[in-house]
């Protein structure tokens, strides 16, 4: 039984975060419309709003409740799980995921209402949260050893940094193109 729910953990975690990483995409273009022409930024936002609200109610919430069921059932299953370090810890991204989307929840509402106010810079790094939680909870899983788990953190966060470095550098030069 434990490999049937861990199967089925493993797939609604892929749908969530396919589900997160795309709603901080729709984010994005949202966000981004805003600066559009009248007309055009209300197709876009209209659209964008409609997006975002069948992604999130339709796909991700389901997908989070599920992955989080099948990740509980599986400790049922095998409660000797609790008693790992490396559990401890991935339980503990597992909160600041669920921290995550609800802060995504929060902007899903803003979508909806129209009173968004960050810009797709931001919401180009607050992507970045998801991909770290999502590295960290890999590498920690697959590793389940504390000491090798921080280097690959490091690494990770090291990596992210790069990411946001490469995005600056490609809005000076996209700003550049656009004058």
């Amino acid at each position: 039984m434990y490999l049937y729910l861990k199967a089925l953990h493993i797939i609604f975690v892929v749908c969530w975060f396919a589900g997160l990483f795309y709603i901080v995409r729709l984010f994005v273009y949202y966000a981004e419309a805003q600066a559009k022409p009248t007309l055009e930024r209300d197709i876009l936002s209209k659209q964008y709003a409609l997006m975002s609200d069948r992604l999130w109610f339709i796909i991700t919430w389901p997908a989070a409740v599920l992955a989080t069921l099948f990740g509980v059932s599986m400790l049922i299953d095998n409660p000797f799980l609790l008693q790992q370090p490396w559990m401890h810890v991935k339980l503990g991204f597992v909160l600041l995921l669920w921290l995550y989307h609800f802060k995504c929840h929060q902007y899903v509402k803003q979508v909806a209402a129209g009173t968004l106010a960050k810009t797709g810079s931001f919401f180009r790094i607050w992507n970045e949260g998801a991909t770290i939680i999502l590295f960290s909870v890999v590498f920690l899983v697959i590793l389940k050893n504390a000491l090798n788990w921080i280097f690959g953190v490091v690494g990770i966060i090291g990596f992210s940094f790069l990411l946001m470095f490469g995005y600056k550098f490609y809005k000076n030069i996209r700003e550049k193109n656009n004058k």
